[in-house]
C-alpha cells in the first residue's frame, strides 16, 4: 500500500466562517473537497496505516526512535557502547527523550487518522454501504492497535475517540486505563465482525477479521482474562488461515512476507519508483562492521545463553538459533551488507568488535543496500505461544495441552519436544516467559518489552522487572526503579502544551 499525505482535517473547523464572497481555491485540499469517494477514503486509510512506520514518513524515525523506544529497554537486547539510545537502555531517560516523544506522536497521529475515517466515511455518498462498513471497521482496528501501544507504553493516556471540534477539545485529560482497555476491546470486536476474512491482490497486508481476532485474544491475555483469551486464540488457531512457515528463516528474509504465518506486518518496500522510499536500514543496524554494518545493538548475553539450550533431539542447536543470531559456531554465517554473500563466523571472527549479532531482517536488499523486508507486529508463532500461555494460566489441568502447543512452535525449528507431564504449571509458565517467547520472538518490535510490562502488572505470578533485569544480567539493571521505569513518562512537550495532563509517577 503506497503512502499518501492527508491533512489533519480537524484544524479546518477553526477556519469555517469564510466570507461567502471569497472564492474557493479549488487547488487547495479542504475538508469539503475531500471525503468525496472511495479513493479519498482509501488515501485516508493508507495514511492511518502509514503511522505504523512513523509520523514523519522517515525510515530513520522508525528505527532511530520508534523501534529503539520499545525494544532497547528489554533484556534480550544489548545496545552498543555509544550514546545512541543509551538513556533508554540504561534507564536514565528523562521526560524530554525524543524517541519516547516520537512513539507518542506516531501512535496518536495514526489514531487521529482513524478517527477521521470513522466519522467521515459514513457520509460519503459515492460508496456502497458494505465498503463503508469495511473501511470503518479497518479504522477501528487501527485505532485499537494505536491505543494498545500507547496504553502499554504510557499507561495513563487521553482516550480520544472523536476529532476535535473546538480549540478546547485539544486540551484533553487522561482516562482511567480500564476505560481505554474497554474501548480497545469494543473496537476489535467491531473490526472482527465487519472486516473480510481474506485479502487479495494489492490489498494483501491489510487487516482482516482474523487479524482483529488475534489482537483481541492478545488484549484479553494482557488483562489476564484467561478464559476468553484462550477461547479467542484457540478459535484463531483452529479455524483461521494461519500456519507456521516450514522455514523459520523465511519470516525474516522476505520469502514469507504476508504469507501463511503473517498475522500483521508493517509494510515496507524496496520499490523506489516515482520518488518513493519505504526501505529500512535493519540490515545495517545489526550487521557487524566487518561485514559492512553499523552494529548498533546486539543480542544480550542472557538471550544467547537461552539460545544455547534450544537444541534438537541430537543436541544440536535449533534452526531458530542459527536464523536469529550470528555467533561463534562452525555453522553460523551472515550476509555481507554490500556483496550479499554469506560469510562464515570463523572467517571474520578476528575482525569482529563484538562476539554476537542479530541477523533477523538482514536478507534480500536492493541495489542501494537498504532492504524492504516487512517488519512483524504479530505472527502465528506468537499466537500459538499466547494460546499456550492462556490455557496454562486458565488451569493447571491444561498444562499438557499447552506443552503440545509449545512443541508445535519448537518442532518447526527442529527443537526437541518438551515431554508431556514433565512440567508443572509454574514451570511451563517460566519456560514460556523466559525461553520460548524470547528465543522465538527476539528483537521483534514491541514484543519482549510489552511482555515484561504485562507480567509485572498482572496478578498471575507477577514479576518485578528490576528482578528480571538483575537475574538476566541486563547492564545498568541497578538503575531500574519498579513502577517508574515500567512505563514511559508523558513527553515533556505534551505536558508543556496541555495543562490537563499529569506526569507519570517518578518523572
Amino acid at each position: 500500500m503506497k503512502r499518501y499525505i492527508v491533512i489533519l482535517f480537524t484544524a479546518l473547523s477553526f477556519f469555517g466562517c469564510k466570507d461567502f464572497l471569497e472564492p474557493e481555491n479549488v487547488q487547495e485540499l479542504t475538508e469539503s473537497s475531500f471525503w468525496q469517494n472511495e479513493d479519498d477514503a482509501r488515501k485516508a486509510l493508507v495514511a492511518a496505516y502509514g503511522s505504523l512506520q512513523s509520523h514523519t514518513g522517515s525510515k530513520w524515525t522508525f528505527f532511530e526512535q520508534l523501534y529503539i523506544s520499545v525494544t532497547w529497554k528489554a533484556d534480550d537486547i544489548l545496545n552498543a557502547p555509544t550514546d545512541y539510545g543509551k538513556s533508554i537502555a540504561d534507564f536514565t531517560n528523562g521526560t524530554d527523550d525524543g524517541a519516547i516523544a516520537s512513539f507518542w506522536k506516531a501512535n496518536y497521529t495514526g489514531l487521529s487518522y482513524a478517527n477521521q475515517i470513522i466519522e467521515k466515511v459514513p457520509g460519503i455518498e459515492i460508496m456502497s454501504d458494505e465498503d463503508k462498513a469495511t473501511f470503518v471497521a479497518e479504522a477501528k482496528f487501527l485505532r485499537a492497535l494505536y491505543n494498545f501501544n500507547l496504553l502499554v507504553a504510557f499507561e495513563n493516556i487521553p482516550l480520544i475517540t472523536e476529532t476535535p471540534k473546538s480549540p478546547e477539545d485539544f486540551y484533553v485529560s487522561q482516562a482511567e486505563p480500564a476505560a481505554v482497555w474497554t474501548q480497545i476491546e469494543e473496537d476489535l470486536v467491531a473490526a472482527k465482525a465487519a472486516l473480510p476474512q481474506t485479502r487479495e491482490g494489492d490489498d494483501i497486508g491489510r487487516a482482516t477479521s482474523w487479524t482483529a481476532a488475534s489482537y483481541l485474544g492478545k488484549v484479553y491475555l494482557f488483562q489476564e482474562k484467561f478464559d476468553v483469551a484462550a477461547n479467542e486464540l484457540t478459535n484463531v488457531v483452529d479455524n483461521g488461515p494461519y500456519d507456521l512457515l516450514p522455514s523459520y528463516a523465511d519470516n525474516f528474509n522476505g520469502a514469507g512476507e504476508n504469507g501463511v504465518e503473517s498475522v500483521f506486518e508493517i509494510q515496507w518496500s524496496a520499490n523506489r519508483a516515482n520518488g518513493n522510499d519505504e526501505r529500512h536500514p535493519f540490515n545495517f543496524e545489526v550487521t557487524p562492521g566487518a561485514l559492512g554494518g553499523w552494529e548498533l545493538y546486539y543480542p544480550s548475553d542472557w538471550l544467547l545463553s537461552e539460545m544455547m539450550t534450544d537444541q534438537t533431539s541430537t543436541a544440536e542447536l535449533s534452526d531458530r538459533v542459527y536464523s536469529s543470531v550470528f555467533f561463534d559456531d562452525a555453522n553460523s554465517e551472515m550476509l555481507d551488507v554490500y556483496s550479499g554473500i554469506p560469510v562464515a563466523y570463523s572467517d571474520v571472527k578476528d575482525a569482529l568488535a563484538h562476539t554476537k549479532y542479530f541477523k533477523k531482517y538482514t536478507g534480500e536488499f536492493d541495489k542501494d543496500y537498504y532492504n524492504g523486508i516487512n517488519i512483524h507486529l504479530m505472527r502465528f508463532a506468537d499466537v500459538l505461544l499466547m494460546q499456550a500461555e492462556a490455557l496454562n494460566e486458565q488451569s493447571a489441568s491444561n498444562t499438557d495441552a499447552a506443552i503440545a502447543i509449545v512443541n508445535r512452535v519448537r518442532n518447526r525449528s527442529n527443537a526437541a519436544d518438551i515431554p508431556a507431564g514433565s512440567m508443572t504449571q509454574a514451570e511451563l509458565r517460566q519456560q514460556i516467559r523466559h525461553h520460548e517467547r524470547p528465543v522465538e520472538l527476539s528483537m521483534e518490535y514491541t514484543i519482549r518489552w510489552f511482555d515484561l510490562y504485562r507480567w509485572a502488572k498482572g496478578s498471575a505470578a507477577p514479576e518485578k522487572i528490576s528482578e528480571v533485569m538483575a537475574a538476566h544480567n541486563k547492564p545498568f539493571a541497578e538503575n531500574y526503579v519498579d513502577g517508574k521505569h515500567d512505563i514511559f513518562p508523558i513527553p515533556l512537550e505534551e505536558i508543556n502544551k496541555n495543562d490537563n495532563l499529569t506526569q507519570n509517577d517518578g518523572f
